[in-house]
């Protein structure tokens, strides 16, 4: 495993440096930016396993990074800490809104903070961001009945779906699908980002199939995966 890349946002030099020095004891990599949009480049560029973010920061707010980051397939698996005030309800609210997995209180304490840093990338160390699932999915071009076949691998961006007769790479496709103990469907939009056809596997531990990625799952819904995923994850095996 890799060193950990950690991005720390704040245009504030004393909380960067307090940032700093409490993550370099730790032996992270670290990224600085000191506003949203820089923030946001970088985590396209560096995809980095963490975020610490303030939510007030200029040109992009934390939480309306936040947002773009958890709309993105390719970027919506990173877990953002959001930084505050204490007694700020409305700010908490953005903050989840914006669909943060934790948030820090300034003045920032030293233990919170490693502790939920390495809580967060443990996560991300042992999820993988996919998980094995076997899940019926509903799909369609928007031309005619919808097809039914079972997905083979899910994660917050997309899955892989077994079927003998992939349509063409790009392919859009309406999909629904339910994941167990929640009783309201997914319902979204997908591509085809990749085949995997019968008789030239790419891939030859998978069936013949598609990489279908999500292209506008709502963040309820993103939600609702990217938690399955994780607690198919942290479940034991034993």
């Amino acid at each position: 495993m890799g060193q950990k890349k950690v991005l720390l946002v704040d245009d504030v030099e004393l909380f960067l440096e307090l940032e700093k020095t409490f993550f370099r004891r730790e032996g992270f990599e670290l990224l600085v930016a000191r506003n949203g949009r820089e923030a946001f480049d970088l985590i396209v560029e560096h995809q980095p396993d963490l975020v610490l973010m303030d939510l007030y920061m200029p040109e992009m707010n934390g939480d309306e990074c936040c947002r773009k980051v958890k709309e993105d397939p390719e970027l919506s698996s990173i877990p953002f800490i959001m930084v505050t005030y204490a007694g700020r309800e409305e700010d908490v609210h953005r903050c989840r809104e914006a669909g943060c997995e934790e948030i820090l209180f300034k003045p920032i304490d030293r233990n919170q903070l490693l502790e939920k840093s390495r809580s967060l990338l443990r996560v991300t160390e042992r999820a993988a961001h996919r998980i094995p699932a076997r899940i019926r999915v509903h799909y369609g071009t928007g031309e005619g009945q919808l097809l039914t076949d079972y997905s083979v691998n899910l994660s917050s961006g997309g899955l892989f779906l077994e079927t003998a007769d992939p349509p063409a790479e790009g392919t859009p496709l309406q999909l629904e699908f339910f994941l167990p103990a929640r009783p309201d469907p997914i319902r979204c939009n997908g591509r085809i980002a990749w085949i995997n056809p019968p008789d030239a596997k790419k891939k030859p531990d998978l069936p013949s199939g598609m990489g279908v990625q999500f292209v506008d799952l709502s963040l309820d819904d993103m939600h609702a995966v990217r938690d399955f995923v994780r607690q198919e994850t942290l479940t034991p095996s034993w």
